[in-house]
């Protein structure tokens, strides 16, 4: 197995980042993984997903992530749904990219009115790429992230359908 985290936020050493990595290392620990683990952050890829062509930087990233068996996908919420460089960097992944892997919806939030936004919108990008999408995704409150007592319970619900997913695939 190998996990990837993916950070759609655009500015470098983000709130989000910081979150993305936590509930990384708390899938980790449910899971009971001492693999190989890969960070993709999307910041520094900016420019690259918006020019035409190849480009190496984003090509390693898209494999990365199309050769990953789990996969966390963190956006901070803007407009009430994940970025746009998220979105970008996943529009150059084929159709099916994510068939066989699961994939972890997390957003960070500034108000909980926006919780929805990770099943109503974040799972049916994740799913459309053919992903297995545990239940519930993560929305994280900002006013959280100092503390994250969250994690360890989201985990402890999320990690058995991961489990699971990476038999049926095997």
């Amino acid at each position: 197995m190998s996990i990837v985290t993916v950070i759609g936020n655009p500015r470098a050493g983000s709130r989000t980042a910081a979150a993305a990595q936590a509930v990384t290392d708390a899938l980790v620990e449910r899971l009971e993984y001492a693999g190989p683990r890969d960070t993709v952050d999307l910041s520094a890829l900016g420019p690259a997903l918006l020019a035409p062509g190849a480009h190496a930087a984003l090509e390693i990233a898209l494999e990365l992530v199309r050769g990953a068996d789990v996969i966390v996908f963190a956006s901070p919420t803007y407009k009430a749904t994940y970025t746009g460089l998220l979105k970008a960097f996943v529009d150059r992944l084929p159709p099916n990219a994510l068939a066989g892997r699961t994939a972890v919806p997390v957003l960070v939030m500034g108000d909980a009115r926006h919780a929805l936004a990770v099943e109503a919108h974040f799972r049916p990008l994740l799913v459309e790429l053919g992903a297995h999408v545990p239940t519930p995704g993560l929305a994280l409150l900002e006013s959280e992230l100092a503390e994250l007592d969250v994690l360890d319970g989201w985990a402890r619900r999320v990690a058995p359908q991961i489990r699971v997913a990476q038999e049926v695939t095997r």
